[in-house]
């Protein structure tokens, strides 16, 4: 039950952090897609920084150089996305689908080069973070609590408090309901815009390398991040774009998603003799169900997906 609860709270923690990128992104009008390539450069940022950083410095300078990691390079990489969608008005949709297909060629093609530089009989697309990703969790009796897990509560509280309590939040939303609007009283909705991407970037980077240590102390970037980025829209728009009712959403879908990993420790589960992968499917088998019932209630911004054009008032 332990390992249940800590699995449960991992997941969250990394649907909360990618599906609170996509609701700032999407509140400023940009549809972001490519979530799950972000997840995935994000993670490769971080993962390297484990691979190569010292595991005798404190265990907290180790999680702050992770972090800026997945934080740089999840912003770096969506800056492709800012600039496609803001400035050159593409479609939205195809340059996040786009993005999502370049970076797990990207990652595979950067690691195998690191990989073969180092040894050319290693052709993997591994990375190994054996004894780094001790500085990542304190031992609580059985309970592993992750470093990350505090940081998903901080980045949702604080979402919460952005999006509604401050300036930037209030002219963030306005430029993804009416962006005319938004132009006409002075707000400049290019930069707010490019804002909202950014963080999506900064937060879907964080997201990324929670996802590929949770439990693991290597990864092979050939898999990419089996489509989280996907499942944390799908918390996103069930949760109705609100950063709380994400938070609930992201405990819901991280629950199913922990049981793939500790089923075989429950008698009763075990004794039905479903397949592992039955369970791999069950938080996307429950995004569509979920999503089958309450989509047509869902109220996303007004201006999403449509690039804005200043002469158009």
């Amino acid at each position: 039950m332990i390992l249940l609860l800590q699995y449960t709270l991992l997941f969250a923690s990394v649907l909360i952090l990618v599906a609170l990128g996509g609701c700032f992104s999407e509140h400023s009008g940009v549809i972001n897609l490519g979530l799950e390539g972000i997840m995935v450069m994000g993670a490769l940022g971080g993962a390297l920084t484990l691979k190569y950083i010292s595991p005798d410095l404190p265990a907290l300078l180790i999680v702050l150089a992770v972090l800026v990691a997945a934080i740089l390079s999840g912003m770096i990489y969506s800056v492709l996305l800012a600039v496609a969608c803001i400035n050159l008005k593409a479609d939205q949709t195809l340059v996040g689908t786009a993005l999502n297909m370049l970076a797990a060629a990207a990652a595979t093609v950067i690691v195998k080069s690191i990989n073969i530089a180092e040894n050319p009989d290693n052709v993997s697309s591994n990375v190994q973070y054996v004894q780094t990703k001790k500085a990542l969790v304190v031992s609580m009796g059985s309970f592993q609590f992750n470093w990350f897990m505090l940081v998903a509560l901080i980045v949702l509280i604080a979402a919460y408090v952005v999006l509604y309590k401050t300036r930037f939040g209030l002219r963030l939303m306005a430029c993804g309901e009416h962006p005319q609007a938004a132009d006409s009283v002075g707000i400049n909705v290019y930069k707010m815009r490019w804002a909202g991407v950014l963080i999506s970037g900064m937060l879907a980077g964080i997201g990324g390398i929670v996802y590929i240590t949770a439990g693991v102390s290597e990864w092979k970037f050939e898999v990419g991040v089996a489509g989280f980025g996907f499942l944390a829209l799908a918390v996103m728009i069930f949760g109705q774009w609100k950063p709380l009712n994400i938070g609930l959403a992201a405990l819901l879908f991280g629950f199913f998603r922990a049981l793939s990993n500790v089923y075989s420790g429950f008698d009763f589960l075990a004794a039905l003799n479903i397949p592992g992968s039955v369970y791999n499917m069950m938080p996307y088998i429950i995004s569509l169900i979920v999503l089958a019932f309450t989509s047509s209630s869902s109220r996303a911004p007004k201006a999403e997906g449509i690039p804005y054009d200043k002469g158009s008032r």
